[in-house]
């Protein structure tokens, strides 16, 4: 897992982040467990109030589930719930390419082709 401690994003988002990509990507399956809290604390140099704030999101996002004395593992994930979270992803990182490109005086027209000639690149 690769943290930047200089990118404004808080660690634990950071955290988030990543475990929520693997999930919705497949990586991580259900029922996988994710890495002990201290465990991952101990192996990023982090305090352990920072990776149970991650796990803690992810539950909350219906993603993971804490087992006593297990741990957290990930939940089933409906084909539906996994459309949606990443129709979200989409447009998050849209509306942020929209507010750059206003930003760079882009008009609509350019992002559109910009948008076209990355989707042929992908």
């Amino acid at each position: 897992m690769k943290l930047l401690q200089n990118s404004g994003v808080p660690i634990y988002q950071q955290i988030a982040d990543q475990m929520r990509t693997d999930i919705l990507a497949g990586k991580l399956k259900e029922g996988d467990y994710l890495p002990s809290i201290r465990g991952l604390a101990k192996d990023l140099k982090i305090s352990v109030i920072t990776t149970m704030k991650a796990y803690e999101q992810l539950e909350a996002e219906g993603l993971v589930t804490a087992a006593q004395g297990k741990g957290f593992y990930v939940n089933a994930q409906d084909s539906e719930m996994l459309r949606e979270q990443h129709m979200r992803r989409v447009e998050e990182a849209l509306t942020e390419a929209i507010r750059a490109a206003k930003i760079a005086g882009l008009t609509d027209r350019e992002l559109q082709e910009t948008l076209t000639a990355l989707q042929r690149l992908s």
